[in-house]
C-alpha cells in the first residue's frame, strides 16, 4: 500500500478514537447565578465539580447566563445543577424549557440556596421539595443519616459532626421527599421561633438533604454548601457526588435482596 493511501486511513483511525476516547458518563450544566444573595463558595464549588468531574469521568459546564435555558442547548445534559442560586434567575420562556428538560426524564441537583431561589414559580418549589425561610448563626452541629442505601451516604457517622450554615426550610411543598440527612435540633442553637415554626427550628424534624422522582425526572437537594471549606470536605463531596450521580442516572441506590423461596 503506497504511504499517500496509509497517511488518510491513519487519521481518520485518530479522529474516530479520540471521538470514543472523549465520551463521558454524563454531562453536567453547572448554574449559578444570583439575584440576591452571592455567596462566596461559589467559586470552591465550581472548583470542586471540576474536581469531580475528572474523578469521576462526566463534564463539567459552568453558566451564569440565563439565556442559556433553552430546548436545543438543554437537550445535550443530563443534569443541571443549581449552585448556590438566589433570587429570580430564569424569565417564563426559561423556565419552561427547565421544566421540559425533566419532563423528559432528565435530572436536577440543588445545593444550599437553591431553595432561596424563584419562590414565585410554583413547579420549581415542588420541584426543590421544601423552600428556605431563615437560620441561625454558622455553627456545628450533630447530622443524623437517615438512608445509607442511596449513594454517597456510607461515610456518614451517627451521629456526625459538621459545619455549616444550617436552614430552617418550610414544611414538604411536594409529597414523596425520601430524606437522607438530618439535624439534631438539640445539638445545636436552632434559632428563634420563626413564621413557620412556633417553638424554633423546625419544630424537632429537621431534614437538610432528600430526593424524589419528580414530573417525569429526578430531583436531589442538600441544604449543606454555604462554607468554602464545605467544598473541600471529603464526606460532603462523596454526598453531592452521590446526589449528582443518581440525578443524572437514576443509578446507584443498593437495591434490597431477594430472599431464595
Amino acid at each position: 500500500m503506497k504511504l499517500k493511501t496509509i497517511f488518510p486511513l491513519f487519521i481518520l483511525v485518530l479522529f474516530l478514537g479520540q471521538g470514543m476516547v472523549a465520551q463521558k458518563q454524563f454531562n453536567v450544566l453547572l448554574f449559578s447565578r444570583t439575584q440576591g444573595w452571592h455567596h462566596e463558595s461559589i467559586k470552591d464549588g465550581v472548583d470542586a465539580f471540576y474536581q469531580l468531574g475528572q474523578r469521576h469521568f462526566f463534564n463539567v459546564e459552568w453558566q451564569e447566563n440565563p439565556d442559556w435555558f433553552t430546548d436545543e442547548r438543554l437537550k445535550q445534559y443530563d443534569v443541571i445543577v443549581f449552585l448556590n442560586t438566589t433570587g429570580d434567575i430564569l424569565n417564563e420562556t426559561q423556565q419552561q424549557a427547565m421544566e421540559r428538560f425533566i419532563q423528559s426524564g432528565k435530572g436536577f441537583v440543588g445545593i444550599h440556596s437553591a431553595s432561596d431561589t424563584e419562590y414565585d414559580w410554583a413547579w420549581y418549589n415542588r420541584l426543590v421539595g421544601r423552600m428556605f425561610v431563615t437560620h441561625p448563626e454558622i455553627q456545628t452541629a450533630q447530622l443524623h443519616p437517615l438512608y445509607r442505601k442511596f449513594p454517597g451516604m456510607s461515610g456518614f457517622r451517627s451521629p456526625h459532626l459538621f459545619t455549616d450554615e444550617w436552614y430552617v426550610l418550610t414544611p414538604e411543598k411536594q409529597k414523596g421527599l425520601n430524606y437522607l440527612l438530618e439535624i439534631d435540633e438539640k445539638s445545636y442553637n436552632a434559632g428563634k421561633p420563626n413564621k413557620e415554626y412556633p417553638g424554633g427550628g423546625m419544630d424537632g424534624f429537621h431534614p437538610i438533604s432528600w430526593y424524589h422522582e419528580y414530573d417525569g425526572g429526578r430531583s436531589f437537594y442538600t441544604a449543606m454548601g454555604h462554607l468554602p471549606a464545605v467544598y473541600s470536605d471529603p464526606f460532603f463531596l462523596e454526598h453531592l457526588f452521590g446526589g449528582l450521580y443518581w440525578a443524572a442516572t437514576g443509578k446507584g441506590i443498593i437495591e434490597e435482596k431477594k430472599q431464595d423461596e
